[in-house]
């Protein structure tokens, strides 16, 4: 029994890690004003362009910008979530999946509207 609280200290620790660094990276990226590696190494937007834009927006509750930047700002809460509950947000395994997977889709709808809005 007590491995498995340790298991989860150590879950928990992994995961505020992982928190810490992606928000050390947006950290490092904002300062430098550089708005997407990817888009400055290969000159073309990836499927996220735009959500650091769109959730700075949320935040100051102008949601119409946010949407304008990433349409798929909303799904942000629901994929931290996944991330928090190791993709056992529902009791439903199948709702798991299936929400997952349109936020997915979504982001791919999302990514390929922002390539023809670039070209």
């Amino acid at each position: 029994m007590g491995g498995g609280k340790s298991m989860s200290r150590n879950s928990i620790k992994s995961k505020l890690l992982v928190i810490a660094v992606v928000t050390a990276f947006i950290a490092v990226l904002y300062l430098f004003k550089t708005t997407c590696p990817i888009m400055a190494l290969l000159g073309f937007p990836c499927p996220g362009c735009g959500m650091t834009r769109a959730l700075l927006s949320v935040f100051k509750f102008d949601f119409v910008s946010a949407f304008h930047y990433h349409a798929m700002f909303w799904s942000m809460p629901l994929l931290y979530l996944y991330f928090l509950f190791d993709g056992n947000l529902f009791r439903n395994k199948k709702v798991n999946k299936t929400v997952f997977i349109l936020i997915v889709v979504g982001f791919g709808i999302n990514w390929v509207y922002n390539l023809l809005k670039f070209y």
